[in-house]
């Protein structure tokens, strides 16, 4: 899957991804890192629901370890998630839902994947709690959705991480 260009991300990420979006993806694709965080911030003014964008602003952000900005852009993306699903804005306050479907590719399981993302960030901004208690609420509400958590965790726990990455 290539998230700067959008491809096979639709589904994964719940929704179509505008060609105006997908251009603009492309070129922060193309670009180096200084001109590609204000193409990907273009797309998000651009289509504040395409999930795909959220995605690939904390993905990018947090490579270049600006924590603030990933987490700005994954706080963005898990707001639109949650209305996208039906969640509630408060990421605590989600209680399990047998009808609830985190396993499937939807809002719903980017809001899980993005809660995942700020658990990650959280961890490489010292802030370890927080981490702990997205990772609990992860495995609270869909133990079984393998987002390759186990990785945050070991790092949580001064382990070495796994292959899988976060």
């Amino acid at each position: 899957m290539n998230l700067f260009t959008g491809e096979s991300a639709d589904a994964f990420f719940g929704g179509e991804v505008p060609p105006a979006v997908r251009e603009l993806l492309h070129r922060a694709a193309e670009t180096g890192a200084q001109q590609r965080t204000p193409l990907l911030w273009t797309a998000q003014a651009l289509a504040p629901t395409c999930l795909a964008v959220y995605y690939t602003l904390y993905k990018h952000h947090a490579g270049r370890r600006e924590f603030e900005q990933a987490e700005e852009a994954a706080r963005r993306g898990l707001k639109q998630a949650a209305a996208q699903a039906g969640l509630d804005e408060d990421w605590s306050a989600v209680q399990p839902d047998p009808r609830r479907d985190f396993l499937h590719d939807g809002p719903a399981r980017f809001w899980l994947f993005t809660l995942k993302a700020l658990a990650f960030i959280h961890l490489r901004s010292s802030r370890p709690d927080e981490a702990r208690a997205l990772l609990l609420q992860i495995d609270r509400l869909a133990p079984q959705a393998r987002l390759g958590t186990d990785v945050t965790a070991s790092l949580l726990a001064g382990g070495s991480p796994g292959t899988d990455r976060s």
